[in-house]
């Protein structure tokens, strides 16, 4: 089967992988690979912590993600010899004032009345997890199964994956997808130039609905949501474990790497395709980085950037066939694709080579936004 995937963000560079596995002959268009979102993003693994109120289906991908990233890990690592950063040594989330500790411990209460367990600890217990918090910490609850990845060193690791099984990769823009006989053939370039595929899939983040050639309706609108984030650089360990806060109800993340970095996010934006850094983004960051961590002022600063999330109508993925037979849609994940590119990657190849969408992707197909007379 000859496959087309528009968009090499971390889901099309995954599903891309996963399809050439399975011997088909894959073709990845984008002009600028592993340069959106996925390069910004922090990497929180983290279903449990991100557990929202109505979103119970979607904490049951996300577990379903997080629980096959060893093995996925894994595998990408031997095939290519590239590390990735991963770390299973689970997420602390703390509370910065009595009103944040109150909604904590609905979120716990919660998370258990799903099944899913949380470690409650004082803030004498989370600064013994963490030294460098602060005195005024009043608590926190801890995921002990999260963990984190670095999506740059993802996308380079993914990339050389499907390069070792053949995937050939086209740094042009799509223009449109090819369209005859009411089914996806292909797509066009915007010099003309023509791929044709037994299947389309089309990855392009919040430029989904940007691409031509598909009919009205085919695509649920998804939206850019903008995120800026802090990087910052210590020579001596800051952190030992991912570190989510909530600051007088605002909330904040700290991510360690192994090299020294700390990628400290991310605002939640909603300004069309802005991707402006602005200081009231980096002092919002820095301030409640600050009440949670005081020393933070002194770590060394490296970088400051912006990303695009594509957030579908519902904040939740959008995977499966789409009503133009043919073509595959795989985008929408909004907060949550680095954590859902394991399971998003098996979803679609399945859905590609297989024409099924597994049990764990069925809430996510498009056909939840038809209009149904």
């Amino acid at each position: 089967m000859e496959i087309v995937i528009i968009g090499a963000g971390v889901v099309g560079l995954a599903t891309a992988w996963r399809a050439a596995a399975r011997g088909a002959a894959v073709t990845l268009v984008d002009p600028e690979p592993a340069s959106g979102a996925s390069a910004v993003a922090a990497g929180m693994l983290t279903p449990v912590s991100e557990l929202a109120y109505g979103e119970e289906p979607l904490l049951h991908l996300g577990l379903a993600s997080r629980d096959r990233y060893g093995a996925f890990v894994a595998e990408l690592e031997e095939l290519t010899g590239l590390d990735t950063g991963y770390r299973a040594d689970g997420i602390l989330q703390v509370a910065f004032d009595g009103d944040d500790l109150a909604y904590l411990d609905e979120v716990r209460r919660f998370q258990e009345s799903l099944g899913v367990p949380a470690e409650t600890l004082t803030g004498r217990e989370s600064r013994r997890l963490e030294p460098m918090l602060a005195p005024g910490v009043r608590g926190g609850l801890l995921a002990p199964q999260d963990g984190s990845i670095d999506p740059r060193r993802l996308t380079p690791a993914l990339l050389a994956a499907g390069e070792k099984l053949g995937v050939r990769l086209v740094r042009r823009r799509a223009a449109s997808v090819i369209v005859e006989r009411d089914t996806a053939a292909g797509v066009r370039l915007e010099d003309g130039t023509e791929i044709r595929a037994d299947q389309v899939l089309l990855a392009a983040g919040p430029w989904s609905g940007d691409i031509g050639g598909v009919p009205e309706g085919v695509v649920p609108p998804v939206r850019p949501v903008k995120g800026q984030v802090l990087r910052l650089r210590s020579r001596v360990p800051f952190l030992t474990r991912c570190t989510r806060g909530l600051v007088r109800g605002s909330p904040i993340y700290l991510v360690p790497r192994a090299d020294g970095e700390l990628v400290v996010g991310a605002t939640q934006e909603e300004l069309g395709f802005d991707i402006r850094v602005t200081a009231g983004g980096l002092w919002e960051l820095l301030r409640d980085a600050r009440e949670l961590l005081p020393g933070i002022t002194e770590l060394e600063f490296a970088e400051v950037s912006a990303g695009l999330r594509p957030g579908s109508p519902d904040n939740a993925p959008v995977m499966g066939a789409s009503a133009l037979p043919g073509l595959v849609l795989g985008t929408g994940h909004f907060r949550n694709g680095i954590l859902l590119t394991p399971v998003s990657a098996d979803i679609l190849a399945s859905v590609l080579l297989d024409g099924e969408v597994p049990e764990v992707g069925r809430p996510f197909t498009p056909q939840r936004f038809e209009v149904r007379a």
